[in-house]
This record gives structure tokens, sequence and C-alpha cells, in this order.
């Protein structure tokens, strides 16, 4: 069980808050307005903090120091990068995402490392992939026998930087696509990860313990041969 810090308290935050709280992890969900917290269900368990998502003690009362991830998630989108740039370069939160309504804007801060979720229906399923690994894992797709599944892993952040298939000789997966910049490409021979890239595996589905488990540490020094 992981502690999580969601900003911002509408449709979206409540699901999130109610999906992790339901699954047995800690939560705090931050928003300016105290009555926005009304949208919560009475058999909520988590925290509620009053205040700004970018407000280092507002985010120090949500126990950001504690958080395995941090979800912006508010309606705006300049509050969302800063909040989430905060949590990752201040605290060191290992897993962040923001929501961007502006294409443009989103772009710019997957160019940063930040990932994103644009404002669409499915925000709430994208943004749980991206600070809770076992959901990715659940899968994309599987093949007919039910062996081999494709899904979005979760990386370090050492891993940006070093080869795809490096990636792949390390976690006996293969890379089936990388989203970068909003737009799906497949990787090349040289095709190094980059800060912000989705990545796309196909692999065993009795190995994505073991798969989620090396590809969340940092990878292995490189050999100097």
């Amino acid at each position: 069980m992981a502690h999580f810090v969601i900003m911002g308290c509408g449709r979206v935050g409540v699901s999130l808050a109610h999906t992790l709280d339901s699954a047995g992890h800690s939560v705090a969900v931050i928003d300016q307005d105290p009555h926005a917290f009304r949208r919560l269900s009475k058999s909520f368990t988590g925290t509620t903090v009053t205040g700004m998502g970018f407000d280092k003690d507002t985010l120090e009362a949500a126990k950001i120091d504690e958080a395995y991830a941090f979800a912006a998630v508010s309606s705006g989108d300049n509050s969302n990068i800063l909040a989430t740039r905060v949590s990752r370069e201040t605290y060191n939160v290992p897993h962040v995402v923001a929501r961007i309504y502006d294409p443009g804007r989103a772009e710019i801060y997957q160019r940063l490392g930040i990932p994103t979720v644009a404002a669409v229906r499915w925000s709430t399923d994208q943004v749980l992939r991206r600070i809770l690994p076992d959901y990715s894992m659940r899968g994309d797709f599987r093949e007919p026998s039910g062996r081999l599944v494709l899904s979005e892993v979760a990386l370090h952040r050492d891993w940006y930087g070093r080869l795809v298939k490096d990636l792949e000789a390390a976690a006996g997966v293969r890379v089936a696509y990388l989203t970068r910049f909003g737009e799906g490409t497949i990787p090349e021979n040289r095709t190094r990860l980059q800060g912000g890239d989705l990545v796309h595996v196909m692999m065993r589905l009795d190995e994505t313990k073991d798969v989620e488990k090396i590809l969340a540490s940092p990878p292995a020094p490189l050999s100097n041969d």
C-alpha cells in the first residue's frame, strides 16, 4: 500500500480518490474550495486539505514527503503543471502526472519529462496508468492464448537516455511502440528513451510482476567494454 496525493476534487479527482482508497491505499485530496470535498463519498477514508496544490505548506499537510505519486487534475493548466513540478523537483515524488487542457502546452511539458494527460473522457483511466504501475499491468491487449499481454509500463527516471534495446534485454520484453509528444513511434535499433516517453511493451503475462520490478529500478551501470 502507498500514499497518493491528488490535487483537484472535481470529477476526475474524486474518481481517482475513490479508486485508490477502495484499493486500500492512503489518499490525500487537495482543493482550494472546501465545498468541493462534498463530492467525496461518506465511505472515503482519506484526508482532505484546503489550499493551493503548489503551496509547500499545503503539500506538506497532505504528506507529500511520503507520497508514492502525485496527480494534478484541477481545472487549471498552470496550477497543475506548477504543482507537479514542485512535487517532483522539491519533494522527489517518483511518479507525477498533470492533466493539461491545452495540447500545445502538453507537448512542451512532455519535453520537460513531465507526463501529461489530455482532458478527455478517459482521463481517470489514463491518470491511473501513470501513477499506479499495477493498473498499467492489466494490459491494453492480450493475444488469444492469454499468455502475452501488451501494456504501458512505468519506468524509473534513470532509464531515460538508455537505448530501447537495453531495456528489452534487461526486462526480457519487446518494446512494441513509444508514445512521444503525443504521437506513436516504432523504435529503431539506436532509439534512446527520453523523459516523458510512454513505453508500451509486449511480455509474458506470468512475468508482469518481474518486469514491473526491473523497470521501476535504476538500470545496471553501463559496461566500459
